[in-house]
């Protein structure tokens, strides 16, 4: 070390160098600590494992690093990142940062569902929230089901379904489906206005095929059953759990009320019948009449010819020759 002291002492150049070169290097790592010192320490104590290096290349990349490190805090303390399945790594996460994805509500999914035993990964959840879904609230809800309205209150008048039955009695039908998220199917399957449109149908169609609307009054069950047992949750992001008829009125009677616009429609096409016999009839009138006029001109003409006749047969002699014979 002495000739070395000596050799910078000899020349002060490389000595300001080396003094410049160890306080840049303390001020690089009291920036360093200033900027990621907090963060890696709570990393480490946290068992997250996220290096420095990580820590600053996220600032290159552009990636929140707190938004990071505190989704993998999380995740690793929860117990969600120690699992083989999930596979929970700093790359993964600022991967699925870059791809516009919500990392929190990610790792949140991924926690909820491991506290209710739900066998979801952390592929799926990226999956299904890069597909624009809320993640967090599907696992919510395939964890506590939820309920719907059938019809949507939020974009129906009436509020109820309007359906006939056999007997013509119309029936105003309200009901509550209950539905839990189907995770497998979350990606490209239909949304709850798909579900809301296939209950109503069925409702629709199972009041349309009872023989009275007393069926239904005393029996609202046996619609729930056979609409749910036509599986309308096939191809759609939810499982029905149930059917529940909520609210069901007496409306209209519909069938008598088309009898009697029917018989309107019959009595007023039999009244344009008569009206065309009738006006049939006196067209068929006038033209009788007519023939009998021309008849009787032909008459009149027939009778003016004969004094003519009379008149040449004078003249010719023939008649009063005929007359002496």
């Amino acid at each position: 070390m002495k000739p070395d002291f000596v050799l910078l002492a000899a020349d002060p150049t490389l000595f300001v160098v080396a003094i410049a070169a160890v306080v840049l290097f303390f001020f690089i790592a009291a920036v360093v600590t200033m900027a990621y010192g907090n963060l890696w320490l709570r990393a480490y104590m946290s068992n997250a494992r996220v290096s420095l290096l990580s820590l600053i290349g996220m600032t290159f990349r552009q990636v929140n690093a707190t938004t990071i490190v505190n989704a993998k805090i999380m995740a690793m303390q929860a117990g969600v990142g120690s699992d083989p399945r999930n596979n929970i790594t700093t790359a993964r996460l600022e991967a699925h940062y870059l791809a516009n994805g919500d990392v929190p509500i990610v790792v949140q999914a991924l926690v909820a569902a491991h506290r209710a035993g739900m066998d979801q990964d952390f592929d799926r959840a990226a999956a299904i929230d890069l597909a624009g879904r809320d993640v967090l609230d599907a696992v919510r809800t395939s964890v506590y089901p939820k309920v719907i309205d059938c019809p949507d209150s939020r974009r129906s008048t009436t509020g109820t379904l309007s359906a006939i039955a056999k007997d013509g009695i119309q029936l105003n039908v309200k009901a509550r489906v209950t539905v839990r998220t189907n995770l497998a199917q979350l990606i490209g399957g239909a949304t709850e206005d798909t579900v809301i449109a296939r209950v109503g149908e069925g409702i629709v169609s199972a009041i349309g095929s009872s023989e009275t609307h007393k069926h239904v009054l005393e029996h609202p069950d046996r619609i729930s059953k056979a609409v749910l047992a036509r599986g309308l949750d096939a191809q759609t992001a939810f499982e029905i759990v149930s059917i529940d008829i909520a609210h069901i009125t007496v409306g209209e009677n519909i069938g008598a009320r088309l009898q009697a616009d029917q018989a309107e429609a019959d009595t007023r096409v039999a009244r344009a019948r008569a009206e065309q016999r009738r006006a049939e009839a006196i067209a068929r009138e006038q033209e009788m009449r007519a023939k009998v006029a021309d008849n009787r001109a032909h008459v009149v003409l027939a009778e003016a010819e004969v004094p003519i006749a009379m008149a040449e047969a004078f003249r010719a002699g023939n008649f009063l020759g005929n007359s002496k014979g």
